[in-house]
C-alpha cells in the first residue's frame, strides 16, 4: 500500500492510520468506512456539530458524552465510537473531517483504488458518472471511485481532482483564460 508522506506525517493521517490498523486487525474496515461516511454527512448537514467540535470551551467530558450520543444515534460500530471518545479526550475532534478524508484515502489505496473529486455545474447522471469512471480508469490504470459535487459557478464542464492532479475543463476557467489573453 503506497501512501503519500503528507498523509503519514499529518496529525489527521496518523490518527486515521491508527484507526485503519485497528479496523484491519479486527476485520472491520468496511464497517468503519461506512461509519465515517455517516459522520461526514452529519458534519456536512449540521453547522452546530461543526461548531461544537471546534469549540474549546466545551469540556472533554461533555464532548465525550456528545460523541457517544452521536455514535448511538448514527448506530456506529464500537470501534468508531471508541475512536470518537479518544478524539474527544485528546481534544482532536476539530481534525475529524481531515481524519475521515485520510482514512478514506488509506482504505482506497489498500483496495488499489484512487478517488476522484468531480465538480460540475449541474448534477451528473448515472450514465455520465459511469462513462467518466471508465475514462478515468483507462487514464489512471486502476479503479477510480468518484465523489461528485455541484458548483454552479463553473457555468459548465468539469473540474476533476485526483490526488494532486487537477483537470480543469470548466467554462469558467476557459473564460478567465480568454479574458487574461485579451488583456495582453
Amino acid at each position: 500500500m503506497e501512501l503519500s508522506a503528507g498523509i503519514q506525517a499529518s496529525l489527521a493521517g496518523r490518527y486515521a492510520m491508527a484507526l485503519f490498523d485497528l479496523a484491519s486487525e479486527a476485520g472491520h474496515v468496511t464497517a468503519v468506512e461506512s461509519d465515517l461516511v455517516k459522520l461526514r454527512e452529519a458534519l456536512t448537514e449540521s453547522a452546530e456539530l461543526r461548531a461544537l467540535i471546534r469549540n474549546p470551551e466545551i469540556s472533554r467530558a461533555q464532548l465525550g458524552k456528545v460523541m457517544n450520543g452521536l455514535g448511538e444515534l448514527l448506530t456506529l460500530s464500537n470501534l468508531t465510537k471508541n475512536f470518537l471518545g479518544v478524539l474527544a479526550e485528546n481534544r482532536r475532534l476539530s481534525e475529524l473531517p481531515a481524519m475521515i478524508r485520510a482514512f478514506q484515502t488509506i482504505a482506497a489505496a489498500q483496495r488499489g483504488e484512487v478517488t476522484a473529486d468531480v465538480a460540475s455545474a449541474h448534477p451528473l447522471t448515472d450514465e455520465q458518472i459511469a462513462s467518466l469512471e471508465q475514462k478515468l480508469k483507462a487514464r489512471e490504470g486502476r479503479t477510480v471511485k468518484i465523489h461528485t459535487s455541484v458548483d454552479p459557478d463553473l457555468l459548465g464542464g468539469l473540474v476533476v481532482t485526483i490526488g494532486s492532479k487537477r483537470i480543469d475543463n470548466s467554462i469558467r476557467t476557459r473564460l478567465n483564460t480568454l479574458a487574461h489573453a485579451m488583456k495582453g
